[in-house]
C-alpha cells in the first residue's frame, strides 16, 4: 500500500481499533482461477499470536474456498470512515488558489495464511463472537440461541471457517496531516457542516487533539 510518512500508521492498538470498528473486509486471494474477492465480516481476535488472528466464515458454494485451501498469502481488507474534501474549504484557496480535491480515508490491510475449519464447534462460537459483537449496543440483542437449534445446525452445515493468523499489518490514516493548520480546520469545519457525527470529521478532530 502507498503509505506517505505522514498517513502511516503502524501501532497495533489503533489498528486493532479499526478492525473491530469497521469489521466488514475485502478478503483478497490469487489462485488457479485469478484474483479473487469478496465482503467477509471477520471476528478479531489480539491477544492471539503477535499481531492478532482475524477468523471469519463463507458459503462452501464460494468459489474463494479453492485458492484459500491451498494456503497462499490471503490479504483481507478493512476500510474505516471516508470522505470528499473540496478545495472550497481550504483558507489557502484564497490566498493562492493552489489547490485541488482530494479524499480522506482510513484503510488497514492485513496478511497472513489462511487455514481452513470445517469444525461445527470452531463455526458455532466464530457466529456467536461476531454476533454478539454487532449486537452487544442494542436494546434488545438478538442471539444466536433466539433461532432454533435444528435451523441453526442446518445454517452450519452451509458454511465453513477460515482463520488467519496476522503476519503483516499495516495502516493509513489520510486525514489532511499533510496541510497547514487552517487547511485542516477548515476541512473539519466543511465536514461538520455537512454531517456533526462523520465519522471522517471526528477522526480529523481527534487527531488535532491529540497534537495540541
Amino acid at each position: 500500500m502507498y503509505r506517505p510518512s505522514a498517513f502511516r500508521e503502524d501501532r497495533i492498538e489503533i489498528l486493532h481499533q479499526a478492525i473491530v470498528a469497521y469489521p466488514l473486509a475485502m478478503l483478497v486471494t490469487s489462485g488457479a482461477c485469478g484474483i479473487s474477492a469478496n465482503l467477509i465480516p471477520f471476528t478479531l481476535h489480539s491477544d492471539a499470536g503477535e499481531r492478532g488472528v482475524l477468523k471469519a466464515h463463507l458459503a462452501k458454494a464460494n468459489s474463494q474456498l479453492a485458492d484459500l485451501r491451498v494456503g497462499t498469502e490471503a490479504l483481507v481488507i478493512f476500510q474505516g470512515p471516508q470522505a470528499y474534501v473540496s478545495p472550497s474549504w481550504y483558507p489557502t484557496k484564497r490566498l493562492h488558489g493552489k489547490v485541488v480535491p482530494t479524499w480522506n480515508y482510513v484503510m488497514v490491510q492485513a496478511r497472513g495464511r489462511p487455514v481452513i475449519i470445517d469444525d461445527p464447534d470452531w463455526l458455532r462460537m466464530q457466529i456467536d463472537a461476531l454476533t454478539g459483537q454487532q449486537e452487544q449496543y442494542r436494546p434488545e440483542p438478538w442471539s444466536v440461541t433466539d433461532a432454533p437449534a435444528s435451523y441453526i445446525e442446518g445454517q452450519l452445515k452451509g458454511i465453513t471457517g477460515i482463520e488467519i493468523s496476522i503476519d503483516r499489518m499495516e495502516g493509513k490514516w489520510k486525514a489532511s496531516q499533510n496541510h497547514p493548520a487552517s487547511n485542516k480546520a477548515g476541512v473539519i469545519d466543511g465536514l461538520m457542516a455537512q454531517n456533526p457525527l462523520l465519522p471522517m470529521a471526528l477522526i480529523m478532530h481527534s487527531l488535532a487533539d491529540s497534537k495540541a
